[in-house]
């Protein structure tokens, strides 16, 4: 029975840390409403210049594509000035991407809500079965900790070795065309979101996630910590 439990704890364990990745991708994503990290990035690269745009333009792009792929709006189309013209800053392969992604993201979001209630499952079960959680939990997250801890490393270095190699391996799997790649003269889109914009937003959501997972860890060190101490007592 106690060996049952560990490996049912370890799995919870699993789905959290799964659960702590998915919405770290939603917090660097839609964390702040003002979108203020995007405009750092577009000062940064130079965004405006590229797009002979105002930074007021550029950020209701950004607004209106959010809203897009987060399901608040319904089609991906803002008619605003950009290269000395009045007209729609998305194509027809943006449109078609962005429906991709968005597909995507809105299904991790899903994925990440039912791992949630599998956590929540896992863990009404062991509390059922009486199990010790303040001891079987914080020994069953460092065991998993120890596994995500060096496949994030991994991913860290080779991301940061070789950002366009990974990032292009990233799209061949997640995507079954070639619409993701984009032409500087003829698309907007990647004007405004440059390679240097993805760079940076990548260690966004690993600062995140390793923040979510230091936080974790401190909790259940303290819980291991006072597990002993009551054991001397």
């Amino acid at each position: 029975m106690k060996q049952t439990q560990k490996i049912s704890a370890v799995i919870m364990m699993f789905l959290l840390i799964g659960v702590l990745l998915l919405t770290s991708f939603q917090v660097a994503i839609y964390g702040d409403s003002q979108y203020r990290f995007y405009e750092r990035e577009y000062k940064k690269y130079q965004v405006a210049d590229s797009l002979n745009m105002t930074m007021d333009n550029i950020m209701d792009v950004t607004d209106q594509m959010m809203a897009y792929l987060i399901g608040k709006k319904a089609e991906l189309s803002v008619i605003t000035d950009v290269d000395g013209e009045t007209q729609d800053f998305f194509n027809e392969q943006d449109r078609f991407h962005m429906g991709e992604v968005k597909d995507l993201f809105l299904g991790g979001l899903k994925i990440r809500n039912i791992m949630l209630v599998a956590v929540l499952l896992i863990l009404i079960l062991l509390a059922a079965r009486k199990a010790d959680l303040i001891k079987l939990l914080p020994r069953a997250y460092f065991v998993t900790l120890g596994i995500t801890g060096v496949i994030t490393i991994v991913l860290g270095v080779l991301f940061a070795s070789d950002f366009d190699k990974y990032f292009r391996i990233f799209h061949e799997i997640f995507f079954d065309n070639d619409q993701w790649m984009f032409d500087p003269a003829t698309d907007y889109m990647i004007r405004m979101l440059p390679e240097g914009f993805f760079y940076d937003f990548v260690f966004r959501i690993g600062g995140f996630f390793v923040g979510s997972l230091a936080v974790l860890g401190v909790v259940s060190a303290v819980c291991i910590f006072i597990e002993k101490r009551k054991k001397k007592n």
